[in-house]
């Protein structure tokens, strides 16, 4: 972790701070580019991490360490824990690619056996194996700068700072150069870049901080770009909901008046009918006592009846006699009494 806290330096004669109020916080593993343009104060930024330069005001923590709490026969043993990289190589001239490494950890003693496993390794890592055995008046630029990765890779350190790595390379180097930072960063080391590489920046779409006048005016945490004036930084600010410069206010034209064409009524659909709920159904009784009997309406009253005429079989009674007819009749009437035995007798006699 790379902690700085409201960190300033001045240095004498000058009117300006070479850095001022510089807040900045590097996660564990993190891939940082620190850009700007020249005398925005990378360099005195990379000499304060190495303790080359100590900061006016503020506040330093690298790895864990309090720089406010640092003596200075602490710094040799910082300086271990870093993995540097100059742009000027520094390699020692007289000594093979393989001695330079070897002596990274002789200064910090580590055991002869210890370096013979160590070295080569570090070597192939770099691709330089098959010139291990060459000075470095015989390599190229980008020999030289690998040789310096190796070397400062050889303790292992969990923080690797290279200031200007690709500067004096050609394209195809540094390319190989940053594609070597970029697999030692997948091994979990922490980078912090200083160049002027726009296009290794924009490819690599790394994390970018831009310096400018000695403050950080620009932090592309994700896919950053190369940005010297900070516009980026202000554009994502604005996009993530930041801090928003107020739109000036637009008068809108009137609007026209809306023409609304005549709809034609719509045909009434006629309403469904209620539907009526039926009558209860009387409640049925189950004996068999007759349920009670209905009244029946008023008769109209009977009409007079009408005469009829005597039938055959009736015939209405004679109207009484005077006394000589009734004499009369009932000798009649005796005498056909008396005549019915005689007949009876005779029917017997047969």
């Amino acid at each position: 972790m790379i902690l700085l806290d409201n960190v300033s330096k001045y240095y004498r004669g000058d009117k300006k701070p070479a850095l001022d109020e510089v807040n900045l916080h590097i996660q564990p593993k993190e891939f940082v580019f620190l850009v700007g343009p020249s005398g925005a104060g990378k360099s005195t930024l990379i000499k304060m991490l190495t303790r080359e330069e100590k900061p006016s005001y503020g506040n330093i923590m690298v790895g864990g360490i309090d720089y406010r709490y640092m003596k200075k026969r602490h710094v040799p043993h910082l300086r271990r824990r870093l993995g540097v990289v100059f742009q000027d190589f520094k390699l020692l001239p007289n000594r093979t690619v393989y001695e330079n490494v070897a002596f990274a950890l002789e200064i910090v003693g580590v055991s002869g056996s210890e370096i013979k496993r160590t070295v080569p390794k570090v070597l192939e890592l770099v691709g330089l194996s098959e010139v291990s055995h060459k000075f470095p008046g015989e390599l190229s630029g980008g020999q030289k700068q690998r040789t310096a990765i190796a070397r400062s890779m050889a303790r292992q350190p969990k923080i690797l700072i290279a200031d200007e790595p690709t500067g004096n390379l050609d394209p195809e180097n540094s390319w190989g150069i940053i594609k070597l930072l970029d697999e030692i960063n997948n091994f979990g080391t922490t980078i912090l870049v200083t160049t002027h590489d726009a296009e290794v920046v924009n490819q690599l779409r790394k994390r970018v901080v831009t310096l400018s006048d000695g403050k950080i005016i620009g932090d592309q945490k994700v896919g950053g770009h190369y940005d010297l004036d900070g516009s980026r930084t202000r554009i994502e600010k604005r996009s993530l909901g930041g801090n928003k410069a107020p739109a000036a206010a637009v008068p809108k034209a009137p609007a026209a008046p809306k023409t609304v064409a005549p709809t034609a009524p719509a045909p009434k659909t006629p309403a469904a009918p209620t539907p009526v709920a039926p009558p209860p159904i009387p409640n049925i009784p189950t004996s068999s006592a007759m349920p009670p009997l209905q009244t029946a309406p008023a008769k109209a009253p009977a009409a007079k009846p009408k005469a009829l005429a005597p039938t055959p079989d009736k015939v209405a009674k004679p109207k009484p006699k005077s006394g000589s007819a009734v004499l009369e009749q009932m000798q009649k009437a005796k005498a056909a009494e008396q005549a019915k035995p005689v007949a009876k007798r005779r029917k017997f006699i047969h």
